[in-house]
């Protein structure tokens, strides 16, 4: 074990975006979606600043309170190193707000940049990623230490799951409270559209929005539901992924808080989607379909929200699975 920090070093990181719930998964199921945030450091002697592009430029926060720097900074301190210093750069092609777990992506990035920044990467995660310098794939160990961490900072495991270990993935609770990642399969048969209007639903009034309690037939219910969705994605059974989308522990009380959501999900159908419903809290929808047809259902639901809702801001697109999770370069 180091006894002295060493000096932190230049370092790259990639983490994917993801949808969570899936319908009958409530706060348990999450699936890695190829859009990604992208962080480089450099150290220096300045105080840690953060440059942002793409999705991100929209943020106003300061180093102080901005989630990513926030998770690097507490990171670093485990490490040994009280005083980051720096700059940080990101960018991000993915959506804020919209049910794609941006700031799960984001407190993954500063986790996983920390780590790699003081030295602190297994080196039996050392591998060779196409195009890019060394990487690390990372060990289990790994994951559930981030996970933990990220579930600490920013409080969803099933975002920050499928962005540590990319596709599709549960999230448990054991007897003594630790969280176990369960890694599931899914069907390349099985194709994800996304499309979300430009409101954005924030993630305390997405919870807000939830009954205190449910029945216990309505949450027996929601049991077989979710065992009718993982049989149905694994095989690409579109009447099991219709049944498992069905849901109502959260998505009733959420969709009035998404403008042209009604009108959206129906248009989704229309143009071929086996089932459609909010993408985590929302704003976002996510349709399962034919990988052929993920392209005209994102463009079908970005014209009924446009038409509903408003054209500013409508964002959508195939949301293809992610079956890679965060990837670390360290500059040697």
């Amino acid at each position: 074990m180091d006894t002295e920090p060493s000096e932190p070093r230049a370092a790259r990181v990639r983490v994917p975006a993801s949808t969570s719930n899936l319908g009958s998964g409530f706060d348990c199921i999450g699936l890695a979606v190829a859009r990604y945030l992208d962080a480089a450091y450099e150290p220096d002697d300045a105080p840690l600043r953060v440059e942002r592009e793409g999705t991100l430029a929209a943020l106003s926060v300061g180093a102080d309170d901005d989630i990513l720097a926030r998770a690097f900074r507490a990171r670093l301190a485990a490490h040994g190193v009280s005083d980051a210093r720096g700059t940080i750069r990101a960018s991000s092609d993915i959506p804020l707000s919209r049910g794609l777990g941006s700031s799960a992506a984001a407190v993954v990035a500063g986790l996983a940049l920390a780590d790699a920044a003081a030295g602190k990467l297994p080196p039996e995660c050392a591998g060779e990623a196409p195009g890019h310098a060394p990487a690390h794939a990372l060990a289990p160990a790994h994951h559930t230490d981030w996970l933990d961490l990220a579930t600490e900072l920013e409080g969803h495991p099933d975002n920050a799951a499928p962005a540590i270990s990319g596709g599709l993935v549960a999230v448990a609770r054991a007897a003594d409270g630790a969280l176990r990642v369960v890694p599931l399969p899914l069907s390349p048969d099985v194709g994800f559209a996304y499309a979300a209007p430009g409101a954005e639903v924030s993630t305390a009034a997405a919870r807000r929005a939830l009954p205190e309690s449910v029945p216990h037939e309505v949450a027996s219910r929601a049991l077989g539901r979710l065992a009718a969705l993982l049989h149905g994605l694994a095989i690409a059974d579109a009447e099991l992924i219709r049944i498992g989308f069905t849901d109502e522990l959260h998505v009733p009380y959420r969709l009035p808080l998404i403008p042209g959501a009604k009108e959206a999900m129906d248009a989704a159908r229309e143009a071929g989607a086996w089932a459609v419903t909010i993408s985590g809290s929302g704003s976002g929808l996510i349709a399962a379909c034919e990988p052929v047809r993920a392209e005209d259902v994102a463009a079908a639901m970005a014209d009924a929200f446009r038409r509903a809702a408003g054209p500013d801001g409508v964002v959508y697109f195939p949301a293809q699975p992610a079956l890679v999770g965060v990837r670390v370069e360290v500059q040697r």
